[in-house]
């Protein structure tokens, strides 16, 4: 098993990399010394395979579980999905010393995170990603939230887990379309902060396509490593966490324009990346060839690199763009890259210049 600390002093957690934790769930609760009464928070597509063990688990461990099942999906993450999770917790009378699991992919991890944010004004959860894009990304850092129609993540708060569950098992049964998206956010975690970890990934990706569990185990705990790392140093987001940031303004405009249907976050900001790659080598001087490699990975990787528009969907673009959580005195905030490994946030774009390079 491999363990990540995210550093944040009583507030710190770990995160537990392995095969077969989902059967330790309950065990791993119990040494958090919870209440007994617990929700699992899921949707319909990962109840379906893991919601009776991680049930079973919680009652070995003398828990009383109850299950709270939202749609798939990401409209999901809205406020009428909160407000029926609220009335199942409150129906199953959870207390402020009840805890919640959430079981499932970074939709799932956003939702009940939220929920246990706020229900009772905060009560503990835990972290049980079932998705490569949640083991390294949204089930880390306690950035917690759901969607307005007017875009991504709009209504949330930071909220750490007590605990992210990582079970490499649940990756086995993932659909090939959510696996590649999740490895949108680890190309990401190469660009923006590991050059040693990019160029691995350059010459392991079959490795990773094939879900090779000693490679896939040693890079999920590589990219938690850095985003604790991260996390540990800005935990809201006021400088440095802006980094993981990286194509994420252009990708969750093009969710949000696509109504959270067309594109998968992965692939969403797969194409954000790469813009973003574009814009990097016009103004921070990301050399021509590092933009190459980028783009030839997430290729490799089977993910998106390019959108057409007409010009009532770039319209959108750019009004969803400037309904962002990134944007500052009605200015939109890119993340640039300077090279591979090394990047800079904060930075101003031309409109003009994003426009030539959605083109």
């Amino acid at each position: 098993m491999r363990t990540v600390n995210v550093p944040l002093g009583n507030r710190s957690y770990d995160i537990k990399i392995s095969p077969g934790l989902l059967g330790k769930l309950g065990a791993e609760c119990a040494r958090l010394k919870l209440g007994n009464r617990c929700a699992i928070i899921t949707d319909t597509n990962v109840g379906r395979e893991y919601a009776k063990p991680a049930c079973n688990s919680l009652l070995r461990a003398g828990f009383e579980p109850s299950l709270v099942i939202v749609p798939a999906g990401e409209t999901a993450k809205s406020l009428k999905s909160v407000q029926s999770c609220y009335d199942r917790l409150a129906s199953h009378r959870l207390e402020r010393k009840s805890f919640i699991v959430a079981l499932g992919g970074g939709v799932v991890g956003d939702l009940a995170g939220f929920v246990a944010a706020s229900y009772l004004r905060g009560i503990p959860f835990v972290q049980v990603p079932t998705t490569l894009l949640a083991h390294v990304d949204s089930s880390v850092g306690g950035k917690v939230g759901v969607n307005l129609k007017a875009g991504k993540n709009l209504v949330g708060a930071f909220y750490q887990p007590k605990l992210v569950l990582c079970d490499l098992d649940a990756l086995a049964t993932l659909p090939t379309r959510e696996y590649r998206a999740g490895l949108a956010e680890v190309i990401k975690y190469g660009i923006i902060y590991d050059a040693a970890l990019f160029a691995r990934l350059e010459r392991d990706m079959p490795k990773l396509l094939h879900r090779e569990t000693k490679t896939l185990g040693e890079i999920i705990a590589r990219c938690c490593e850095i985003k604790a790392e991260v996390v540990g140093q800005d935990e809201t987001e006021s400088g440095l966490r802006a980094i993981l940031n990286f194509g994420h303004t252009i990708g969750h405009g093009l969710e949000a324009i696509s109504s959270y249907g067309k594109y998968l976050h992965g692939e969403a900001i797969s194409i954000g990346q790469i813009a973003a790659a574009k814009l990097s080598a016009e103004l921070t001087g990301l050399p021509e060839k590092d933009v190459t490699r980028i783009n030839n990975l997430f290729k490799c990787a089977g993910l998106p690199t390019t959108v057409t528009l007409n010009s009532a969907q770039r319209t959108k673009l750019f009004a969803a763009m400037k309904l962002d959580k990134k944007v500052s005195a009605g200015e939109v905030k890119f993340v640039l890259a300077a090279g591979i490994g090394k990047v800079v946030w904060g930075q101003n774009v031309p409109e003009s210049l994003i426009h030539a390079t959605i083109n």
